[in-house]
């Protein structure tokens, strides 16, 4: 049985993990595997070197040229251009292994094994991460068992919600978030397939949506406010058709506020978040539970951000939406909202209305 891991438990197995032991994540393109590593151990000073094996047709990229040393007159490789010269510990990201050519596996299970290439040990420290794909679309390697057995194997499967969590810390569209928060089945291409006309019209080639694709649609809006029948067109080259009318149908029925105008305007949009409907309201919660983990307020506007939740809060339950201040309270025991009870626990009152409320559930 495949061991998955989410985003969260990815960042703590990359924290626990000794650096003698080496790590294979198989997973889909474009569902962050390079971003993560790529994150995680640049905030810890450790430089990182991704390689794309399977776009790789000289193993003498990774392993460096042989020469002759005129010195002895014997042969020996030279160091590839990668190779750290100040004995700092390293982190290789070797994607698309099960993509490589025999030649270059030959060289990684000398990596795998002992942390060598051509007789050269890599600084104390060092890292070796790799990422295969799954699936029937792609173009594969049979990777040798022994060379499997070398890594911890792990299934990489991202949810929904830590993209989500991710688009907000990355200033993702809105518009694109509220889409995906309410088809999240576009998100990865579930059900987004073309038809067979659209395929056999651009020669075979099949474009579905990924996460790496709808960063690259909102970098296309920035600075839009009216999307047109252009920008759609843009957008379906990147997720494809399905994805692209299904995006523009969302357009029409967007939440009315967004977090910074609940948290920072509430008094201006009090009447607004009245009249919206039950699951608005669910919808407009996860949205505030992923605005507020990433920390966005200081100073006043901190201050301001705590008084409206509260005020947001003890609107709903003026309305009797019990269900819905329970959906706000749920989310706060999820660890990856942890975060923000911190904040939470500068208003008083605040940790008040929320203590009070989980003990009358418990009561009843």
């Amino acid at each position: 049985m495949a061991v998955r891991v989410d985003v969260h438990e990815l960042l703590q197995l990359l924290e626990i993990t000794p650096p003698d032991q080496n790590i294979m994540l198989v997973g889909k393109h474009g569902i962050g595997k390079s971003q993560i590593i790529a994150d995680h151990f640049s905030a810890r000073g450790m430089k990182v070197v991704p390689f794309f094996l399977g776009q790789m047709s000289d193993p003498g990229d990774l392993i460096g040229l042989l020469h002759k040393d005129e010195a002895t007159g014997r042969s020996e490789f030279l160091p590839p251009f990668w190779w750290p010269v100040d004995d700092e510990p390293i982190v290789l990201f070797l994607d698309e292994l099960n993509r490589a050519r025999p030649e270059i596996l030959q060289s990684v299970m000398e990596l795998a094994l002992n942390k060598t290439l051509a007789g050269k040990r890599l600084p104390e420290g060092s890292v070796i991460i790799s990422a295969v794909n799954e699936g029937d679309e792609y173009q594969l390697t049979d990777l040798d068992p022994a060379l499997v057995s070398r890594f911890n194997l792990y299934q990489f499967a991202p949810t929904v919600e830590d993209w989500l969590l991710w688009a907000e810390q990355h200033e993702v569209d809105d518009r694109v978030t509220s889409f995906i928060q309410q088809q999240p089945q576009f998100l990865d291409g579930e059900g987004s397939a073309p038809g067979n006309e659209d395929v056999d019209a651009m020669s075979g080639l099949v474009k579905t949506p990924d996460r790496r694709g709808w960063a690259r649609v909102s970098s296309i809006l920035d600075g839009v406010d009216s999307i047109g029948p252009l920008h759609i067109k843009l957008v379906a080259g990147v997720v494809g058709s399905p994805a692209a009318m299904a995006f523009r149908r969302s357009l029409a029925s967007r939440l009315p506020v967004t977090p910074d105008q609940v948290l920072l305007q509430f008094s201006k949009h009090r009447k607004v978040i009245e009249k919206m409907s039950l699951s608005e309201l669910l919808m407009l919660n996860e949205k505030l539970m992923m605005h507020l983990v990433s920390d966005p307020y200081e100073g006043s506007d901190r201050t301001k951000s705590l008084k409206a939740l509260l005020s947001y809060l003890k609107l709903l339950r003026k309305r009797k939406l019990d269900e819905v201040v329970a959906h706000f309270v749920s989310m706060t025991d999820q660890s990856k909202y942890e975060s923000t009870m911190d904040l939470f626990a500068e208003s008083m009152e605040l940790m008040n209305l929320l203590t009070e409320y989980v003990e009358g559930i418990q009561i009843q």
